[in-house]
């Protein structure tokens, strides 16, 4: 009996156990076919929503660019809605680079600019080597286009572009408005190939045309000559990357030969790289004394003193003009407060601020000013100009218009440009009778005097080789009875001195 209850025990056990085994198998399985398929479930889902959003004729979410800064999500807004819904498809990239400018341009700052690839090139190539176009730095200021000087023998000196000169239009069409890059990249071309552009001159209603011949821009910039007495008149027309070592040469060269002072000519400088104007300023700013001052933002002025090196103690005089801008101002503010050299000319541009340019991945750069300069006295000339010592105006004929070549003048035209022919003229001492804009007969015979000096035909009618001529002579006059060059050399000398003989 109690074998019977326990065999009957043993047997419920097992039949328990045989019943539980199969409960614990599905416990096992359960959440793993639960886990699986909602996998699947969710990856199929995702599929057709994306499809849907992709391929569908209405789409239930736009997706936008993550915005990771708030001041952006207008930006992102704005851009969003033209790409929808502007009437035609929109140039991403021309938009985008016309956001750029746009901040730029709000910066209110003449100096600061973004530059597409193809500018930029243009930019660069006109710090560092030569370049083809009309040769005049130009910037933008108050929506206008204005000369801040022509290159020393370049096409736009020749053609007799002066600083101040607002540019009007390009080949016809109006740059107002036009950031300088994108004046520039009109203005450039091929070497032979002809520009042009109608300026403003001053209070002069009329504008004046001119039509210039491109031609490969001269990378050298600095020009020397031996005055009388042993005066190096020493011309720098930029300040590129090689500017210091073109200097340097030409003073061991003038050393050699006796040098006992030194002209620096600064006139119609635009400026360039700041570390050209500081290795320029310690070849004669004793060693320890201020260069310049540079302020950034938030941050106290930080100055460059003169370093140990080769220096030229020898008399300094600098001439200025207003064509003479930024890099210049600080070379001439430093030979000024640090070295006492006078400064001759006019009142400078007026360039107080120093600009840095950042390249981009795809080319374009971004100019924009990262701080203010002063001189070594603590002085910022911004819009002000340095005041020269001793100030020499150029003489009034200096000034003069432009005069078209293809514009043939003759026997009873008058005009403007007519009366500038006659001012012409007389200074040159041809006497062509009243200047009072009316071609007479007085002015056929001043032309054919012209022309006889200049082994032209006699027609005594203006136009072609004879206009070339006319300007080609009164250009050399400027330089021969140039009055801010002889003050100059005379403050070195001490001695007044009328017409120089030179020798390079």
């Amino acid at each position: 009996m109690d074998e019977q209850k326990k065999d009957s025990i043993e047997q419920q056990q097992e039949q328990t156990q045989d019943e539980v085994k199969p409960a614990g198998r599905f416990i096992q399985l359960k959440p793993f076919r639960f886990i699986m398929l909602m996998f699947f479930t969710i990856l199929i889902t995702a599929g057709l929503t994306i499809f849907a959003l992709t391929f569908g004729e209405k789409k239930v979410v736009e997706v936008k660019v993550p915005i990771e800064r708030a001041e952006f999500s207008k930006l992102y807004e704005a851009f969003d809605l033209l790409k929808k819904n502007y009437y035609k498809d929109i140039d991403d990239e021309k938009v985008v680079n016309g956001a750029i400018n746009g901040m730029f341009d709000a910066l209110d700052d003449p100096y600061s600019d973004f530059m597409v690839k193809e500018e930029a090139d243009q930019f660069n190539s006109g710090l560092s080597s030569s370049f083809q176009g009309i040769g005049a730095e130009i910037q933008e200021r108050n929506g206008f286009i204005t000369v801040v000087s022509p290159i020393k023998n370049s096409p736009a000196e020749k053609a007799g572009l002066l600083p101040k000169d607002i540019i009007l239009t390009v080949d016809g069409k109006s740059i107002q408005g036009f950031s300088a890059s994108e004046a520039v990249a009109l203005i450039r071309g091929e070497k032979g190939t002809p520009v042009k552009i109608t300026v403003k001159r001053g209070d002069k209603t009329e504008p004046i045309k001119m039509t210039i011949i491109r031609d490969d821009i001269p990378v050298e910039t600095v020009y020397g000559e031996m005055l009388d007495g042993n005066i190096a008149h020493i011309q720098i027309t930029s300040f590129s990357q090689n500017t210091a070592k073109e200097l340097e040469k030409m003073l061991v060269e003038y050393k050699g030969k006796g040098m006992k002072g030194i002209v620096l000519d600064l006139r119609q400088n635009p400026g360039g790289y700041l570390e050209a104007a500081i290795e320029i300023s310690n070849l004669f700013v004793p060693e320890g004394k201020p260069i310049v001052q540079v302020q950034q933002k938030d941050e106290e002025p930080k100055i460059t003193n003169a370093i140990a090196g080769e220096k030229y103690n020898l008399p300094v005089t600098v001439l200025v003009d207003s064509g003479s801008a930024s890099a210049s101002e600080i070379l001439a503010g430093a030979l000024k407060e640090s070295v006492g050299a006078k400064v001759v000319g006019e009142t400078s541009f007026g360039k107080g601020t120093v600009q840095n340019v950042t390249p981009l991945k795809d080319g374009s750069n971004l100019k924009f000013t990262t701080g203010k300069w002063l001189t070594p006295n603590g002085n910022w000339i911004n819009e002000k100009g340095i005041e020269p010592d001793v100030k020499v105006p150029y003489p009034s004929y200096a000034s003069l218009p432009y005069l078209d070549p293809t514009l043939e003048m003759k026997e009873g035209l008058q005009s403007d440009s007519v009366k500038a022919a006659e001012e012409m003229l007389e200074v040159l001492g041809y006497e062509p009778g009243k200047v009072d804009g009316s071609f007479d007969q007085y002015t056929e015979r001043a032309v054919k005097k012209l022309q006889e000096t200049s082994g032209l035909e006699e027609t005594g009618i203006l136009t072609g080789d004879t206009t070339y001529a006319l300007m080609d002579a009164l250009r050399a006059k400027i330089k021969a009875d140039d009055p801010q060059l002889l003050k100059a050399k005379e403050l070195l000398t001490g001695t007044p001195a009328k017409n120089e003989e030179t020798t390079n």
